[in-house]
């Protein structure tokens, strides 16, 4: 039996993880459910996760406002690690960071394989540097840098309003991307990738603020 991980990215229950779950699964606001959420759009009862035919499938159990799997409504749908699943205001991330990061190893078709590889000036082929480098990047996400400790309150506040902001930005890119499964792609338009732009920038200026006391930050 597949033992599953969701964790909370958006929502009341926002950080949340719930962790080596037997299926089936239910997720809902009611106590019972597998995984409870306070969030009053979702119904008592709002989904479930259950195996079938080496298959992980999820269920919408008539619930009132739907459920949505990386954005489409869906009635049924069979899950893969990595797919976000939204239920009222909240939105659940399916997977953990390894079996995430083994879905992107294994989607690289023979296709896009070859569309990773280019040709050196040596005559010889290697991947290209960038795929290659998400890739390792994903393999790292189970260890990221340590909070800061003994934060005062006022610095405690501070951070996570700095993090709630960037939170809620990238929140909005994960709202309008658009998957393309066939091709192990997404599709952005100008607007948001003009928005991770501008937060891409936001980031540097504040690293750069943290090295140095005397820069200030631009308006």
């Amino acid at each position: 039996m597949t033992r599953l991980t969701l964790r909370v990215v958006q929502g009341a229950d926002r950080g949340r993880t719930y962790a080596d779950l037997k299926t089936p699964i239910s997720i809902g606001r009611e106590e019972g459910n597998s995984i409870q959420l306070n969030d009053e759009r979702i119904s008592r009862f709002h989904c479930k996760i259950q195996e079938d035919n080496d298959h992980l499938v999820l269920t919408d159990l008539e619930s009132t406002n739907g459920t949505r799997v990386n954005g489409q409504d869906c009635q049924l749908r069979i899950l893969r690690f990595g797919d976000i699943i939204s239920v009222g205001r909240s939105m659940l991330l399916f997977g953990t960071h390894d079996q995430i990061n083994s879905r992107v190893q294994e989607s690289l078709t023979a296709v896009e394989e070859s569309r990773m590889i280019k040709k050196t000036d040596s005559g010889d082929f290697d991947l290209d540097a960038n795929l290659a480098e998400s890739v390792r990047a994903l393999r790292d996400l189970n260890q990221p840098p340590q909070l800061p400790e003994r934060l005062s309150p006022s610095q405690a506040a501070q951070l996570a309003e700095l993090f709630e902001y960037f939170h809620a930005r990238i929140g909005e890119v994960v709202d309008v991307v658009k998957i393309n499964e066939k091709r192990a792609s997404i599709n952005v338009d100008l607007a948001t990738w003009q928005l991770m732009l501008q937060l891409y920038s936001r980031l540097s200026e504040l690293i750069r603020g943290i090295a140095d006391p005397d820069f200030k930050l631009p308006g």
